[in-house]
């Protein structure tokens, strides 16, 4: 599995990295805002992407609007500070497949990306 994290904040890049050496994920790139993140999909195709929403220039949902158009297969979990539920669902109804809050712990990290796994596997199946 391919891996794109997306954050304006080097330290919750590293910190999401961290929490996910155990997963079988070649981490393919970082952003640190949406326009670079979209330049990264269009070249690399990820197979995920871990996307926070406030960030300078293109913000998260923008940049969720784009990954959908250019490779709609990509599964996209958001990571954000925002508690905001309708900024949450309206994050989903664009296509993310996750939601987390900041800050994020190793446990929350590694529930989420077994749910989304899961999830790919079980389309996958026929389930």
């Amino acid at each position: 599995m391919r891996l794109l994290i997306v954050d304006d904040s080097s330290i919750m890049r590293r910190i999401i990295e961290k929490n996910l050496k155990d997963y079988d994920i070649e981490i393919i790139g970082m952003a640190p805002d949406g326009a670079s993140a979209v330049k990264i999909v269009k070249e690399e195709k990820p197979d995920v992407v871990t996307l926070d929403i406030t960030m300078p220039g293109m913000d998260g949902l923008a940049c969720l609007d784009e990954i959908m158009l250019l490779h709609p297969k990509c599964k996209v979990m958001i990571i954000t500070a925002l508690s905001d539920k309708l900024t949450g669902l309206r994050a989903l109804d664009k296509g993310a497949r996750g939601f987390l809050y900041k800050p994020v712990n190793a446990d929350d990290l590694a529930k989420a990306f077994d749910r989304l796994l899961k999830r790919n596997e079980n389309k996958q199946s026929g389930v």
